[in-house]
């Protein structure tokens, strides 16, 4: 299992950027199926890595923000993650680098978490200051990108990659036991910092910059701007403002050209032991990332941007039961969380009771199979967007609503509830596609957790509160 931070679908098998290049997880993909209609349960990573993990929605856990750990909740501390459940049937467990958020997992008896545990996550070289110089919202170090003397073997993902190259080397020389590996990398979470071949990798002078619409908020409502209110990510307008723009997105190409080379030596290593043929590999992404779309850098959105993800998943000719084909789509609407039951049922594993997930077993066996179920994204109790194959509905505590027909406008430009020239007909028939769509939202969602900190919104009586202060509308946003 190879899980990537903050990573959206700038990727060679997705095409979210026309000059990205990603010759591993091409590599990869041609070995599997790339489910081109991806999404995080969250858009924020203690969420999303909690969902994946235990297979449970945040609107079941409670767990919204950077905080808590399910260990630290009474409520969720039986909770079975993936890699217990693998661990309880034979497996030999190893985690490396972020697959559980920040030190989750390491802190308290992580002989409980897995079998082995590899480096921990980390940016690795830094400069003696910030490259860019100081950013709005406190100025936060993460906040950062650009290129400055140091190697690639400084950096923390070599460590990860080079952890796992030896892990697998050692699991090679017992075939008999079965394995659990996961390699967490961190790039291309801020600070992006990379190395200079990969920084010219991507030119100044041919850069091809995001798709960046002018207004393109203009027909959302306030209340979109609620869930990510105050955020140490900059706006597109700082980064246009302070000639930042270009060098984010050259920093963050180049960091997704770095981790894509860590997890090519992680395959090379795969085919020099024998092990390619009877192991089944994973590749996430815990959620999007903005570079600009939408007036924002970063992830806490509910559009495209935040919410697809990678994903692709290949499983060697009669490894298992089932026939899953090479170098595959599926479009149908998939989500992270389906990853437990998925993978449980490749491996002939059961099924635990009370997990979320809907394996995507009968996708990975027929791309074109339907999928009924809708993929959804929560960020904080109330915010949700809702995706199948044509549509995307937004809906906010608030009630305020947003519907994109990603088919035609798949930069979800436009909101076409807030259109003025809707027919009646129109109107009807958007209402339906709504009705159908909400349909599949939690009919209750769960309070926050105890110990919830870190990017929460509530709606409460008198109004929006962000982490615990009363947002007045009128304040700069």
């Amino acid at each position: 299992m190879i899980a990537i931070d903050d990573l959206n679908d700038w990727v060679e098998p997705l095409g979210g950027h026309p000059q990205v290049k990603t010759p591993a997880m091409a590599r990869l993909a041609s070995r599997g199926v790339t489910f081109t209609n991806a999404h995080c349960q969250a858009p924020l990573c203690n969420p999303s890595r909690t969902a994946i993990m235990t297979a449970r929605r945040p609107t079941t856990t409670g767990v919204y923000g950077l905080r808590p750990w399910i260990r630290d909740v009474d409520e969720l501390s039986g909770l079975v993650t993936m890699p217990q459940h693998f661990s309880a049937h034979g497996y030999k467990s190893l985690l490396g680098g972020k697959i559980h958020h920040g030190a989750n997992g390491r802190r308290n008896k992580p002989a409980q978490e897995a079998d082995v545990w590899g480096p921990p996550s980390s940016v690795g070289a830094r400069p003696k200051q910030k490259l860019i110089g100081p950013t709005p919202g406190g100025n936060n170090p993460l906040m950062d990108w650009g290129t400055f003397p140091h190697k690639d073997e400084d950096k923390g993902d070599w460590a990860i990659a080079s952890w796992a190259v030896d892990q697998l080397d050692e699991l090679s020389k017992t075939p008999d036991q079965p394995f659990f590996l996961a390699a967490g990398f961190f790039l291309p979470h801020v600070p992006c910092y990379v190395t200079q071949k990969w920084y010219d990798m991507y030119p100044e002078e041919s850069l091809i910059l995001p798709p960046i619409l002018k207004g393109d908020r203009d027909d959302t409502s306030e209340s979109s701007w609620y869930i990510h209110w105050y955020l140490p990510e900059p706006r597109t307008s700082w980064l246009r403002e302070n000639n930042q723009l270009k060098n984010l997105t050259r920093s963050y190409l180049a960091s997704v050209s770095f981790v894509d080379s860590q997890v090519g030596r992680i395959l090379d290593q795969l085919d020099a032991s024998g092990l390619a043929d009877n192991t089944i590999v994973v590749l996430w992404s815990d959620h999007g990332y903005h570079m600009g779309e939408k007036a924002i850098s970063g992830k806490n959105s509910l559009w495209r941007h935040s919410t697809r993800v990678p994903l692709i998943i290949s499983v060697p000719d009669g490894l298992t039961a089932f026939d899953v084909p090479e170098a595959a789509k599926c479009n149908q609407p998939a989500e992270l969380l389906d990853l437990y039951a998925t993978l449980s049922q490749l491996t002939g594993l059961p099924i635990p009771e009370g997990q979320q997930g809907l394996s995507l077993v009968p996708q990975l066996v027929n791309p074109d199979q339907p999928r009924e179920r809708p993929a959804i994204c929560t960020h904080n109790a109330g915010n949700h967007s809702v995706c199948d194959t044509r549509w995307r509905y937004v809906i906010y505590a608030d009630g305020a609503e947003e519907l994109y027909d990603t088919v035609a406008d798949p930069f979800e430009y436009t909101n076409l509830l807030a259109q003025s020239d809707i027919s009646d007909q129109q109107s009807k028939r958007y209402r339906k596609v709504i009705d159908r769509l909400s349909a599949s939202l939690p009919e209750q969602e769960a309070p926050l957790a105890p110990g919830s900190a870190a990017r929460i919104l509530e709606k409460r009586a008198d109004g929006f509160y962000w982490e615990n202060k009363k947002i007045v509308p009128e304040d700069k946003l």
